[in-house]
């Protein structure tokens, strides 16, 4: 029986490390993630899909979707290509929430409010830039 306590406390503290080890003091930077180099002009649409960007997504995204440091990733990146997350993937995030799979930076939230237009404006906005990035 003792030997079972002992084995059992030994293994309690040896997870307990592991959590603490795993927790950090450093608080997200909010860095840019990578450089975007944004097009000489954008369409009309992505024109209205940038402002409607700025209101609902640069919060967390950067600016110009270059992602923030421990706060959100880049859309500017061959992981949110189109033939990896089409336009319909961007939708159901925004709509609906999406759980962490490609980054560690937790779950993102349904975006509220987000009308039909300004969701195909912010498609159109990030798929424009991706293009200016070599990314297609």
């Amino acid at each position: 029986m003792r030997t079972v306590l002992l084995a059992a406390t030994a293994a309690i503290a040896a997870g307990g490390a592991w959590w603490l080890s795993g927790q950090s003091d450093a608080k997200p930077t909010g860095d840019a993630l990578v450089a975007v180099t944004m097009p000489a002009t954008l369409s009309p649409g992505a024109e209205a899909g940038q402002q409607a960007f700025a209101a609902n997504c640069a919060s967390c995204h950067g600016t110009d979707a270059e992602g923030r440091e421990g706060i959100a990733p880049p859309l500017i990146h061959k992981v949110y290509e189109p033939s990896h997350h089409g336009d319909m993937a961007f939708v159901l995030a925004a709509r609906n929430g999406v759980r962490a799979h490609h980054w560690s930076y937790g779950d993102m939230a349904p975006v509220p409010g987000l009308t039909d237009a300004e969701l195909a404006g912010i498609i159109r906005f990030v798929r424009e830039v991706q293009v200016a990035n070599g990314i297609r």
